[in-house]
């Protein structure tokens, strides 16, 4: 199941899969979280988590597909807006514009020029 959660005026994409009886998988932002549940008083369930602590403030933009960095756009404290082009990733002989979703300050650029990247792995955080 799939919702948008609105937390003092951010939106987050909440993806909620059941695994078993006892687990519960969620995505949040791409991130995946799983949960084991226990059954306490009068059937109510309490998630006792692995969640670890992390501001949702911040944002992230990860490589959509593995390949090497061309280019690097932006650098730390930069301001974005959504829509800039940020990283340009080769693979497969094409160039891919990697476009941020977001807007905010650059907190950190986690990778540099002709670095190899693999799908998942986060290019630049944003707060």
């Amino acid at each position: 199941m799939k919702l948008k959660l609105n937390i003092k005026g951010k939106e987050y994409t909440v993806e909620i899969q059941e695994t078993d009886r006892d687990t519960v998988k969620i995505r949040v932002q791409g991130e995946e979280f799983v949960f084991k549940q226990k059954k306490e008083e009068e059937k109510v369930l309490v998630a006792k988590s692995s969640l670890p602590k992390r501001d949702f403030k911040e944002k992230r933009i990860k490589a959509p597909i593995a390949g090497i960095i061309s280019e690097v756009f932006v650098k730390e404290k930069d301001v974005i807006k959504k829509g800039k082009k940020v990283i340009l990733l080769s693979a497969m002989k094409m160039e891919n514009e990697i476009i941020s979703d977001f807007e905010g300050r650059v907190k950190k650029v986690s990778v540099k020029k002709d670095q190899k990247v693999k799908e998942g792995d986060i290019l630049i955080v944003l707060e």
